[in-house]
């Protein structure tokens, strides 16, 4: 679990540096620090709470270009790939 939350994160640093909009920087900080958290921590998030970070991740997607597009894009993939092993409420 850990190991596909730290991609994630690294993945979205990554994203943070390239970005040209401080306001997408931003955002990209707060996702960032999400899923340091759940890297760090001691709980995973349920589905719903993945849920709300996917759909975050695709909306900056949407705002993103180039590099910082495809680094979104490639934690997106990996967040979604883990969040289908994750049980239903």
């Amino acid at each position: 679990m850990a190991q596909e939350f730290k991609q994630v994160r690294d993945e979205l640093e990554k994203a943070a540096k390239t970005a040209d909009d401080d306001g997408l920087r931003d955002d990209l900080r707060e996702q960032v620090d999400a899923f340091e958290d759940y890297t760090i921590g001691d709980h995973e998030p349920d589905h719903a709470i993945l849920d709300e970070h996917l759909n975050q991740l695709r909306q900056l997607s949407q705002d993103a270009s180039d590099d910082t597009k495809d680094r979104i894009e490639k934690a997106l993939e990996t967040a979604e790939d883990y969040r289908e092993g994750v049980d239903q409420a």
